[in-house]
């Protein structure tokens, strides 16, 4: 048992008599390699959080053996945010996310039920989505549905994992999550290998929910898995209700790539894969 006073600390060790075992340490005699000193005030020491670490030395001070250890990425203290603006002959679209975000959705590509699916990606990831997204919606939703999700693809990997992480280092790669809406429940599982593969098992009853086609479901994760190179598997197990069954698919989906983008402590940095690197070559 350890007790702080106001000048010293009351070290109790159990083996001794409470009279005999209570001895004082002057925090002055204690000298601590410069990477590793703190206040020695006691109220500081008593409350001390428990925080984010980059990096940390073992040895004799700055000039010991010791080499660093990296637990969490530095950018995962300042949020690993990606952004990418696709322009065609058919759409405009931009997309920012932020992996480390807070669930905040801002989205408007003119397909109300696409908005409402991005509002299920960011709440249910605790990403941070915002999209902007014009296009030939008066012949139809199909080529601004897929430039998004080829938007967003390309975002998750190549600027918000590749660019923040640099070579995905220290990350879980795989991500599952089964989650019910009423009567549906769907079950994801995806890796982010860099090997672009897509299994889909819905069977939507309806061609359309409002004016979306339902058809556009598969071609957004279809698009979403060439550009960020996932493999993803998708699987009903229950549902009847069209719009359960694609709303519980983007909130399954949100769940399980917030597993596989979130980082492994126990990884310390390194690669989740035997092969020491993640890639699609």
């Amino acid at each position: 048992m350890e007790l702080f006073s106001q000048s010293a600390l009351l070290t109790c060790p159990p083996s001794q008599s409470l009279k005999s075992r209570v001895r004082f340490v002057d925090f002055s005699t204690i000298i601590l390699p410069k990477r590793l000193q703190f206040s020695t005030q006691p109220q500081n020491l008593r409350h001390m959080e428990p925080q984010r670490t980059v990096s940390c030395v073992f040895g004799n001070g700055e000039n010991g053996s010791g080499s660093p250890v990296t637990t969490i990425p530095e950018a995962a203290s300042i949020g690993r945010i990606g952004e990418v603006k696709r322009v065609t002959k058919e759409t405009n679209v931009y997309v920012k996310l932020n992996l480390d975000g807070s669930g905040i959705a801002d989205s408007s590509t003119s397909i109300p039920f696409l908005d409402h699916m991005l509002d299920q990606l960011a709440s249910h990831g605790l990403f941070d989505v915002h999209v902007r997204a014009s296009g030939d919606t008066h012949i139809d939703d199909h080529h601004t549905n897929e430039d998004v999700a080829l938007a967003i693809g390309t975002v998750i990997i190549q600027c918000s994992l590749l660019q923040a992480l640099g070579d995905r280092k220290g990350i879980n790669r795989f991500g599952d999550f089964s989650a019910p809406l009423d009567e549906a429940l769907i079950h994801v599982s995806l890796d982010l290998s860099g090997r672009p593969h897509l299994s889909y098992d819905l069977q939507i009853p309806t061609a359309r929910v409002g004016r979306y086609d339902t058809q556009l479901v598969e071609h957004f994760f279809q698009s979403i898995v060439n550009t960020s190179g996932m493999t993803l598997h998708i699987q009903q197990l229950a549902g009847k209700n069209s719009h359960h069954i694609i709303e519980a698919t983007f909130k399954t989906f949100a769940r399980a790539l917030r597993k596989a983008t979130e980082y492994d402590p126990r990884r310390l940095g390194s690669i989740p894969s035997s092969k020491g690197v993640l890639s699609r070559s």
